[in-house]
This record gives structure tokens, sequence and C-alpha cells, in this order.
């Protein structure tokens, strides 16, 4: 305690009684693709179509942080290649030459990077490529997931799918990450560890099905609140397909990295409590298989989520985790996601409680820093009552802390809050009566 001799006003601070809790981001995906150490890109040159190889600067397993397109560009290739003029090529031969001229023969290292050098110039005008199918569908979703309305996510590549579980786990350090998708990899094994991945971790997993998977067949193969599917795939435009066939230059692309988008959109303009449901695709021309209403009756029941055209646009026409009406409360993607930024907000929000002195004080700091936090969430319709009090309570006293519990060092909150749901099946009744 301070000493006062001398009389007068002081003014002294103290620890506030509450803390205020940030809400933790939610719309931050992870991304895992496959792609080679070196990819080939098409460019045309004089109405002929050429072939560039391109070695990625980005390491395999290694996540990255992106935050706009050019910065997935430059570590892990664009659509199309660079278009260099036959006498940038030719110029860029005789340096080749005149460097291999001058090298000291004696220096092995001034040998190999002549040698590169010879073979970045070949790759350059090789009349062969290909575009790999893991290439176009990582490029498509982080395309998609900027162009709607995502911000920043974090993309991790794999040589082949057999290393997933390495990805995630190099994302599972991250702890921005609040959703994760593999675009294309749709096979059983996949699911399973995308959704093993999420529930471990309290976040969400954005699913693929197969390209061709016809209506009949599809079918959840695990069911799981911490993931949602996502049906057809998406007509979209690809630059590279342009050059290569000259057509209207569009590919057929997995969902997940739009829909990506579209979750990050719906939170960043309503909060992730929203179902991210009839919102309009952006950047997609059209659908692999268009699902009737009858058709999606079924799907829907078995948290099959379809993107149908409606009202002038490409939609978002579901908003159920994978497996339905069997996941009870969690069978919606709002009510999942937004329990998840629940808890998250919470745990990072009352770190400061960890080792201060259990004493009913401090249940009331707990007690005020969770109702601040709550009734903000309530006032922007997160929760559902027409008072605070209908929305939430939040419980920590002697009862939910007797002698045993405090001796062993523990503090318990019980903390009960009315999630809103989303009104999936609106319905208006409406009669025929007389005038007068």
């Amino acid at each position: 305690m301070p000493t006062y001799n001398s009389p007068g006003v002081y003014v002294e601070e103290v620890p506030p009684m509450s803390r205020p809790i940030a809400g933790v981001s939610t719309s931050t995906p992870g991304f895992v693709g496959v792609i080679q150490d070196t990819i080939s890109l098409p460019y045309r040159e004089g109405g002929q179509l050429q072939w560039v190889t391109h070695k990625l600067d980005a390491t395999a397993l290694q996540p990255y942080r992106i935050s706009s397109w050019s910065n997935y560009v430059q570590l892990f290739g664009d659509f199309v290649g660079a278009e260099p003029a036959g006498k940038v090529a030719a110029e860029a031969a005789k340096k080749v030459a005149e460097a291999e001229a001058a090298a000291d023969k004696k220096s092995a290292a001034a040998a190999q990077k002549v040698k590169d050098a010879a073979a970045v110039l070949a790759g350059m005008t090789s009349a062969t490529g290909s575009i790999a199918e893991g290439q176009r569908n990582l490029a498509h979703a982080v395309f998609g997931f900027f162009n709607n309305g995502g911000t920043n996510c974090y993309v991790v590549r794999v040589t082949d799918n057999t290393t997933i579980g390495k990805a995630l786990a190099a994302l599972s350090a991250i702890e921005d990450i609040s959703m994760v998708a593999a675009p294309g990899l749709v096979e059983k094994n996949d699911h399973t560890s995308l959704i093993s991945y999420a529930t471990n971790l309290q976040q969400f997993a954005i699913l693929d099905f197969a390209k061709d998977t016809a209506v009949t067949a599809l079918k959840i193969e695990t069911a799981s609140p911490y993931a949602a599917t996502y049906y057809p795939w998406l007509e979209v435009f690809d630059p590279a397909e342009s050059l290569i066939n000259k057509g209207n230059g569009t590919v057929m692309v997995p969902p997940s990295g739009h829909i990506a988008g579209v979750y990050a959109r719906s939170d960043a303009a309503r909060g992730v409590f929203k179902a991210p449901a009839n919102e309009a695709l952006l950047g997609v021309t059209a659908v692999r298989t268009n699902v009737t209403r009858e058709e999606q009756g079924t799907l829907n029941d078995a948290g099959i989520n379809i993107i149908r055209p409606l009202n002038g646009a490409l939609r978002v026409w579901g908003a159920r985790t994978a497996g339905g009406v069997s996941n009870g409360e969690y069978r919606y993607v709002s009510t999942r996601r937004y329990f998840n930024y629940l808890r998250q907000s919470i745990d990072s929000g009352t770190q400061f409680v960890v080792f201060e002195p259990h004493t009913p004080a401090l249940w009331q700091r707990v007690k005020r820093t969770l109702t601040d936090f709550l009734t903000n969430e309530w006032r922007s319709g997160a929760l559902f009552g027409e008072t605070a009090k209908q929305a939430f309570f939040i419980k920590c006293d002697a009862e939910t802390n007797p002698p045993e519990t405090r001796d062993q060092g523990q503090l318990i909150v019980e903390i009960g809050v009315a999630i809103v749901k989303p009104a999936e099946f609106v319905i208006f009744r409406i009669q025929q009566t007389s005038g007068g």
C-alpha cells in the first residue's frame, strides 16, 4: 500500500472489474492442394500455343499466409505463363552462351548456374505441357475465395494426397485458421482427415463431392456437425483453358473455395450466427448439375447443401452440417460455427483469470466480463430473446465452486445461451375472405 503524508488528492490505477472479450476471427480458411514442385503453364506467341515450365517458390508442407490473388501467384503460380517474344528468347540464349564462355571451367558452382539457366530457357519454349487437376482446383479455390469476399487465407501444398495429414498438422499450429478445405480431394479418407482435424481443433471443414457424382448417388460417408458438403461443381472461366482450346474457356471446379469466400462475406456483413445461405456465388457462370426442388428435399435432410440458380443468381441453397437431422442441435452450419466462435472467444478473452486469487470478488469479475460480452452478442442479433436475461445466463458462485472444487484449483462457470436458428422453411398461410 502507498504511504500518504501530505494532505491532498491522490489518483491510483486499479484493475478493471471486467475485461473486454474480443470475438475471434471466423473467416480465415486453410486450403490444402496437390501441386508438384514444377508446373507447366500455357501462353501464346505468334498465334502458337507454347508452354513455360515454372518452379514454385512455395515449399511443400509449409503453410503460407495469402492476403491477395497476386500474393498467391507469386508463391504458387498463375493460371497462364509469361509471353516472351522471340527476340527476348534469342537475347536470353545469347547471354547464356556468353556466360558459358566466360565461366570458370574449374568452378562447379558457376558451371551449374549456366546449366540451370539453359534449363529455364528450354522450359520457356517447350511445345508440350499440361495443366494438372490439383493445380487448377487449388488456384480456382483461392481465386474464388477472394472473389466472393474472403480477405486472408493460408495455403499449404502437398505433392500427393497421401500426405494430407501432414499438411493439416502444419495448419494446426496457426491459431488464425477457423475452417479448412482441400479443393477436389473427394475420397473418403480425405474427408475423414478433414473432419478429424476440424473436430479436434474446434474448426469447420468444407467438403467437395466428386465432379461426376449423380444426384441419386449423393450420400454422406461420414456425418459430422463440424463439416458441411456442397454440390455440384461450378463452371468458371479459366484463362489457361481459353488459351489451350480457344473455346469459351470454362472449366468445372469444386465449390469449396467459393463457399469459404461466401462464409467470410456473410460473417463480415452480418456475423457468424447468420447462416451462410441464400447467398449469390460470384464469378460462376453455371453449375454442372441442376438439382430440382423435389430432389433437394431428400438431400437436405441428409445434410447435403445444394447450389441452385434462383432469383437471378447461382445461390447457396442449403445451410446444414454433414449428416443433417442426425446432428441434432447442430444440424445447422451457423449453429456449429457460432458455438465454435463463442468457445474460442471466451477462452482467449478470460485468460487473465488464471492464477488469480479464487475469491467471490473473482467470481464477480468473471460474471461481469462474460455478461458484457454476451450482452453485445445479444444486441447484434446472435442470441434469441426480448431481453438479455432471456438470451443467456451465467452462474459463477459458491454453488458452482464449493470448497472441494476450490481446493483443486478449479473455477467453474456455467453459461447458457439461446442461439438463433435460421428460418429454413418460410410458410405463408393465405385464405380468401369476402370484402367489407
